[in-house]
């Protein structure tokens, strides 16, 4: 016994000082926030800050050189704040296979997978892909995915030096180089609506009220900060995994999915908000197709006004689940875009870990 006590005693200071260290850090991190959030952006209703710019864009705000939008939200203070949300260590990746969705969707095409064997060294294995559609799967679209048809390309980047269109501007190489790694907050609207007895069908265009978002977030107990990375799951994921062959045939055919709502509101808070993007379970973010008579198109306020890139088909399946079963539902992520030159889209490799 009088062995076992000394051991107890010697391993006391280790305790506190591992526990000094965590205090320390705790601090640090809640310092790095306050610092984090100092930068003043305009508020939407003081866009254009660019003479001659559109209104609600916010072209000039991180350069008239600028390539990668909101993402400039993502400050080295931010992502050091960031790393307070990991807690468990657990990882969870977001990407669905990409031979998923299949029959892809929106008329593109299926990749083919080829495995090669070295004829002189049959002990070497190599692979490559056909036909490969960056955006079929869970993807980011790049800047120049979108462009609004009146005003333009995000920034007033004119057209003869875009991507695909001139030049090699906009495109998602410029994600690629720089990075993403921040904080990241699930907004689950499907779990939310299990709550309160509302439904979502997912064969047609519906729209989830800004309000529902509002709701799910308020529900959560979590606060958007600026420079978060927004994931919205409204369930399609899961919907989609469980459906008929004559279902995902008839969506490859003509594309009707659900989605947040597209209106100037929802851009005035995405924006005021201050988030560094946005990513969804849905196909669009938004419902599509629209009605012939709306002619608002989330698309054209955050990547062509806001330069704020949208994620879409994310796998966010395991991730809700343990958020659901913890009660924390913000968390540190990291993407990883293909370094395509001049690319439009690409899938976001990307990592929640909590």
């Amino acid at each position: 016994m009088a062995k076992s006590k000394k051991k107890m005693k010697k391993a006391a200071p280790k305790s506190r000082k591992v526990s000094l260290k965590a205090t320390q850090v705790k601090k640090a991190a809640s310092k790095s926030a306050k610092r984090a959030h100092s930068p003043k952006i305009p508020g939407y209703d003081d866009l254009p800050v660019r003479a001659g710019a559109p209104a609600g864009a916010a072209w000039g705000v991180f350069g008239d050189d600028d390539e990668v939008g909101t993402i400039n939200l993502l400050t080295p203070e931010r992502v050091i704040a960031a790393a307070a949300s990991i807690r468990s260590g657990k990882v969870f990746a977001l990407n669905l296979p990409i031979n998923i969705p299949d029959p892809p969707l929106f008329t593109r095409g299926r990749h083919t997978h080829t495995v090669k064997v070295f004829p002189n060294a049959e002990f070497v294995l190599d692979d490559y892909l056909d036909n490969f559609y960056p955006q079929s799967s869970s993807q980011w679209d790049a800047l120049a995915h979108v462009k609004h048809p009146v005003y333009g390309a995000y920034n007033g980047i004119p057209d003869n030096q875009m991507t695909g269109r001139g030049g090699m501007r906009l495109g998602i190489d410029n994600l690629a180089r720089r990075g993403i790694a921040g904080r990241g907050v699930l907004a689950d609207v499907a779990r939310y609506y299990d709550r309160v007895g509302k439904e979502i069908d997912f064969t047609k265009a519906e729209s989830i009220p800004l309000e529902d978002v509002q709701a799910a977030l308020e529900y959560e107990g979590v606060a958007l900060h600026t420079g978060d990375v927004l994931l919205i799951r409204i369930g399609w994921t899961k919907f989609y995994l469980s459906a008929s062959d004559e279902i995902k045939a008839d969506l490859a055919r003509e594309t009707v999915v659900p989605g947040i709502e597209a209106s100037q509101r929802t851009a005035r808070w995405l924006w005021d908000t201050h988030l560094a993007a946005v990513a969804s379970d849905s196909p669009a973010l938004e419902a599509l197709p629209k009605a012939a008579e709306d002619t608002e198109f989330l698309h054209f306020h955050m990547l062509a006004f806001f330069g704020m890139p949208i994620g879409e088909m994310w796998n966010l399946e395991g991730l809700a689940e343990d958020c659901a079963a913890d009660g924390r539902y913000d968390f540190f992520l990291t993407s990883a875009p293909l370094n395509i030159p001049g690319g439009i889209g690409s899938p976001p490799n990307a990592l929640a870990i909590k």
